[in-house]
């Protein structure tokens, strides 16, 4: 994508919005506006079209979890979310995860890592170490309720699909994917665009957690000494 990110920050407390808007525009990223609340999210959203929302999880009148539903669902054209907690296992976060964030940040993030974020996601990728989506999963998976619907039967993947997909579980990104099933990038790209479209899941995100929920992987299972990273989805 050519051109800065277009960021929208929504936080109930003014020292975060201030603090995240100071350094953000310092490396050159436009925000475009702020909100308060949930619903002023969904409005500034609606208003300012961003590529990026920063959103507290926890915000008075409509939270963020409500929020970013309302804004990730009937629009092909949704910012990327990043949801913004004080607790990583916050169950709101899995639960927004689930609904189409692109990731999360602790809110004592550095700027280094905020302005990483914000262009990661941007780009197209997510935003969550696998060891995160582990413990987050792990957690949550069989307790919390669905918010979205159920992912399609795994049985409509080929056995190659099924092998990107648990791989891909495990973290590993795109070049690590053609390494290890001696692919080409384009090749892997393919694949999991194939699988995404099979299970109706939005991207990597979903994808990694309805492995888990369908038990293609389990928290337990042992990474079989795979590389891993962050984890990616584009």
């Amino acid at each position: 994508m050519n051109g800065s990110p277009r960021v929208v920050i929504a936080d109930d407390q003014a020292l975060v919005r201030t603090g995240f808007r100071m350094i953000l525009t310092a490396d050159g990223i436009d925000v475009v506006a702020e909100a308060t609340d949930g619903a002023e999210a969904v409005d500034a959203v609606r208003r300012t079209r961003p590529d990026v929302v920063l959103m507290d999880i926890r915000m008075p009148e409509l939270d963020g979890l409500e929020a970013t539903r309302q804004i990730l669902t009937g629009t092909d054209h949704a910012p990327r979310v990043i949801i913004l907690t004080t607790f990583d296992l916050d169950r709101y976060v899995y639960a927004a995860l689930t609904a189409g964030a692109a990731g999360f940040l602790l809110k004592d993030t550095t700027p280094e890592h905020l302005v990483a974020a914000v262009r990661t996601v941007r780009s197209g990728d997510a935003l969550l170490a696998p060891a995160i989506t582990r413990r987050l999963v792990e957690r949550f998976a069989h307790h919390a309720p669905d918010t979205t619907a159920a992912p399609r039967d795994l049985a409509a993947l080929t056995p190659r699909e099924r092998e990107v997909l648990r791989l891909l579980a495990h973290g590993l990104n795109n070049a690590e994917l053609a390494d290890h099933l001696h692919l080409s990038e384009a090749t892997v790209k393919t694949h999991v665009a194939r699988i995404l479209s099979k299970l109706g899941l939005r991207d990597r995100v979903q994808a990694v957690i309805a492995a888990y929920r369908t038990g293609l992987v389990s928290p337990t299972e042992p990474r079989d000494g795979t590389p891993g990273g962050a984890l990616p989805a584009g």
